[in-house]
């Protein structure tokens, strides 16, 4: 049972990450709010998970932090992604 407490906190610290990073589309308008709120939701519902039938601990902790901190990852990472490079005239000379 401990194990599978564990996947689920790994599942929530990526689902995490993901809403980060739709945060940032959502906010450079590559996404809409549905897909950020599906992300916070599944993020929710994987931290309540591991919560919900042992008391607050370290692992419960840990998780929380780290979730955080990937939230916080994801969204640096996206809002500072750069357009791709237009190789349209390397590839197609005039």
């Amino acid at each position: 049972m401990e194990f599978l407490r564990g996947v689920v906190g790994l599942i929530g610290i990526g689902c995490a990450y993901m809403a980060g990073r739709s945060a940032a589309a959502l906010r450079k308008g590559w996404q809409k709010k549905s897909r950020l709120y599906g992300w916070i939701i599944r993020t929710l519902a994987c931290i309540i998970a591991m919560a919900i039938r042992h008391p607050v601990d370290n692992a419960a902790i840990a998780v929380l932090v780290l979730a955080v901190a990937a939230c916080g990852l994801g969204y640096w990472n996206t809002s500072r992604e750069e357009p791709p490079e237009d190789l349209t005239h390397t590839i197609f000379p005039d």
